[in-house]
């Protein structure tokens, strides 16, 4: 008999219900035997945020640069320029619509200053980061875009090896760990109080963002269809099967095959669809950057948080360039994004939880977003590269 295996998702909402119903009765003495593990693992994620960044962002950008043409440069601009996109439309879409619906509230405001309303850990360890976030990227720039120079491989042949360390770290460590690591946040907040208000946040940004990310891909089939001469609605249509692949999958890079099959019916020439399909999987996330910068903005509303346009101009942009370096497992993108989130928009360890519990609560709808637009880009290049535009089937 095959066991059933629970996903990430799964694992999540077990975790969120379990802390909500175990803060009501657990005792305190035990309830910080969970606090005291959040504090470890955060120190921990801390610590590892910058080697994150350069384990996964360096090589990368790195592999962007090998065999670089215009078909690669062309493909990664448009799929740059989508996930801008992205980010720009939810931030003026949220913008409009979370003040109606979100107010501050005093149980986020209080997860500002957990120490002041939370239980205590027990003992705290101390594990600071052997670099900052911004001296991570910075130094995974300047490297990347030296290794896509240079021909040696000594060193790029390097980094791919830190690289499968880092990802290794995240499949077998951070993300087994992150349910405890939520039930531990939502316990605590249980035991404190201050739940009830951001569960219903939730519900109603995860509401926001499945319309928002139905009208992205309307938007960007309408200019695909526009350029390519082609319909859009049909273009969108013959995609679905990869859409529903990837709500399966929660992988971009599992679905490419579904996406591949579906793009070649769409009618895009063969040779440009065996390249942006896989490329794209890999540096074109404009779902899952919809999802963090709503989730981001909808947290700042209701811990009172100023939100400004040109703070978050350079957030997005900074985004873009993180989802490019997401790896292919579940949850990968909002791993890439916290140092951004850190840094930029001064999200502490208990906020990054929040974002990502309420980021894999959808996180089957952003990986489906994301390979769903990768057929639109690939329309879009076929045509620009010089292609004809012909009907698709």
């Amino acid at each position: 008999m095959k066991k059933s295996r629970v996903s990430l998702l799964g694992w999540v909402v077990i975790a969120l219900v379990s802390g909500i119903v175990f803060g009501h009765f657990l005792p305190d003495a035990i309830a910080r035997i969970f606090v005291t593990f959040n504090s470890l693992f955060g120190n921990f994620l801390s610590f590892a945020i910058p080697l994150i960044i350069l384990g996964l962002v360096t090589p990368a950008i790195g592999d962007l640069g090998k065999g670089a043409g215009k078909l690669l440069a062309l493909t990664a601009l448009i799929a740059y320029g989508s996930t801008l996109f992205s980010g720009f439309f939810t931030y003026f879409s949220c913008s409009a619509v979370f003040p109606q619906i979100i107010s501050p509230s005093a149980e986020l405001v209080a997860v500002e200053n957990p120490e002041d309303f939370m239980l205590k850990p027990y003992f705290v360890v101390g594990m600071p980061p052997l670099m900052d976030v911004m001296t991570a990227l910075l130094l995974s720039f300047t490297i990347g875009l030296g290794l896509s120079i240079i021909s040696g491989t000594t060193l790029r042949n390097g980094f791919n090896d830190f690289k499968d360390i880092i990802i290794q770290v995240i499949e077998s460590v951070i993300i087994p760990l992150l349910p405890l690591h939520i039930f531990g946040i939502f316990l605590n907040m249980t035991v404190s109080g201050q739940v009830a208000g951001i569960l219903f946040m939730f519900v109603k940004v995860i509401l926001v963002i499945f319309i928002l990310h139905i009208l992205l891909l309307l938007i960007q089939f309408l200019i695909a269809g526009g350029v390519s001469g082609k319909n859009p609605f049909r273009l969108l249509r013959n995609m679905l099967p990869a859409y529903a692949t990837a709500l399966g999958t929660q992988s971009s890079a599992a679905t490419i095959p579904v996406t591949l099959k579906q793009t070649l019916k769409n009618g895009v020439s063969e040779n440009i669809a065996v390249f942006t399909i896989p490329l794209c999987a890999t540096i074109h996330l404009s779902g899952s950057t919809m999802k963090i910068v709503a989730c981001a903005m909808a947290i700042m509303l209701m811990a009172g948080e100023p939100i400004h346009l040109a703070a978050y101009s350079g957030f997005i942009m900074m985004l873009g360039i993180a989802m490019v370096a997401a790896p292919g497992v579940p949850g990968g993108a909002i791993m890439a994004a916290l140092g951004i989130l850190q840094t930029m928009l001064g999200f502490n360890e208990t906020l990054q939880a929040l974002m990502i519990a309420l980021y894999i609560a959808m996180d089957s709808f952003g990986t489906a977003c994301n390979v769903t637009g990768d057929g639109a880009i690939a329309v879009l290049v076929d045509r620009i590269a010089g292609k004809r535009p012909r009907e698709s089937a």
